[in-house]
């Protein structure tokens, strides 16, 4: 079924005042589109699938609710269980998205004087702290699948009394391989349940999901279009001049908080020190950095101390800068899925942004795919100064002629398989435990 019910501010939600209050000391003036659709339902005791770009509002969507029944399911109890239990699990693909989320889970809870206990779980840093922070259980869990599974087997925590779930960035979660480890968590978890499920896209993988994990969802599909202030602006370039454009674009506008995103982590170190070359002083961020390091950096960019962070794909989940004014894809995404992640870092709830990539003649047909997937069509540009030559202007012209773009020759790669249809079907034959 399909939510029709969209308030006009938080009082008509059914939200406690516990609740109201912290989003007024937050001033969180109205609720964004999907949380008008979507919070009424979930305290109705919906399962929910809903479709949202990044910036949207979804995690005080499903925070803000799980967090009331939580509060009040202790209030009604004359005992507290005892024991490693969870009564609300959320699972999020990433380590950055895990302390984002459960940070916010935190701020929400303020006026409960404590009486709601929050744990983030996650890679990268000592299981021992995370197994010492889960003694007598928790009242919400915010995890990462590995680590959770991790837990469970030391028998730090254990799921069979879970009584809401919360999938964030269901697709992003899939797409990194999680399959067997959200089939094997599941399986440890009541049928009974509240199940929430959170994505920006809906591959096959997680339409799967969502039909054999909910019951009678309410679905709900919000494109923030009309709560973003982001621009899409794509730079052709000269093969070989991404750089020396680059270079010129950040000091030419003066941008002083800039996202770069590439597409390996060798290329991080390599654009920082060509930029470094061209006096821009750039940091890092990718999967070979410890987590400690990968928090620093992050904090240092959020406060304006880091002007140019170059980063791989995972910042483009859990990143959440509340006023970042440009993201660039130096190389574009390889999954059309990504390049919206990417670019959502920017324009978040409501803020004006900058999304620009640089494409040069071996992009050209990739991004058109990128067009077609999302649904849109940008105006090629040009850079002032930095005049296309011979071979980017015909393979402008065939592809606006629907015609295939010639490469030189030599440069084709073998197309690996996709890792995914590589593995058995796993929800095929998965049932509700």
């Amino acid at each position: 079924m399909t939510s029709t019910v969209n308030p006009s501010n938080f009082n008509e939600l059914g939200l406690i005042p516990e609740l109201l209050a912290r989003l007024s000391d937050l001033e969180y003036t109205q609720p964004t589109h999907i949380q008008a659709k979507a919070i009424p339902s979930i305290l109705a005791g919906s399962d929910l699938i809903a479709g949202a770009n990044t910036g949207s509002g979804k995690t005080a969507t499903f925070a803000l609710p799980m967090l009331q029944k939580c509060f009040l399911g202790k209030a009604v109890k004359k005992t507290q269980g005892k024991g490693n239990f969870v009564s609300g699990l959320i699972l999020v693909p990433t380590r950055e998205l895990a302390v984002q989320v459960a940070d916010s889970v935190k701020s929400y809870s303020a006026n409960f004087n404590g009486a709601i206990k929050t744990v983030a779980v996650f890679g990268g840093v000592s299981v021992n702290t995370q197994m010492q922070a889960l003694r007598g259980g928790a009242d919400i869990i915010v995890a990462t699948p590995g680590r959770l599974l991790d837990l469970i087997s030391s028998n730090a925590i254990k799921l069979d009394k879970v009584n809401t779930l919360v999938l964030d960035e269901a697709d992003r979660m899939l797409s990194l391989g999680f399959t067997e480890e959200l089939a094997e968590l599941l399986a440890l978890m009541p049928a009974k349940k509240q199940t929430m499920l959170f994505s920006a896209t809906f591959p096959e993988q997680v339409t799967l999901l969502t039909q054999k994990l909910l019951n009678e969802p309410v679905e709900i599909q919000v494109q923030s279009k009309d709560e973003s202030t982001l621009v899409q602006r794509i730079f052709m370039v000269n093969k070989g001049e991404k750089t020396t454009v680059l270079a010129h674009l950040i000091k030419t506008h003066k941008w002083r908080q800039t996202l770069i995103f590439v597409n390996a982590k060798k290329d991080c170190e390599h654009l920082a020190n060509k930029l470094e070359k061209r006096g821009i002083n750039a940091q890092v961020f990718h999967g070979d950095k410890g987590q400690s390091e990968r928090t620093r950096v992050i904090e240092k960019f959020k406060n304006g101390e880091i002007e140019v962070l170059i980063a791989t794909d995972i910042a483009a989940r859990g990143l959440d800068i509340a006023k970042l004014p440009v993201v660039i894809n130096f190389n574009l995404p390889r999954s059309p899925a990504d390049y919206m992640h990417r670019i959502g870092r920017s324009g978040r709830a409501g803020e004006v942004g900058l999304a620009l990539s640089l494409i040069d003649y071996e992009d050209f047909h990739h991004f058109k795919i990128i067009e077609k997937k999302n649904k849109f069509r940008l105006e090629r540009e040009e850079v002032p100064d930095y005049t296309l030559n011979k071979a980017n202007l015909d393979a402008a012209q065939a592809l606006k002629n629907d015609k295939p773009v010639a490469k030189p020759a030599g440069t084709g790669k073998k197309k690996k398989k996709n890792k995914a249809n590589q593995q058995d079907d796993v929800w095929s034959g998965w049932k509700k435990p």
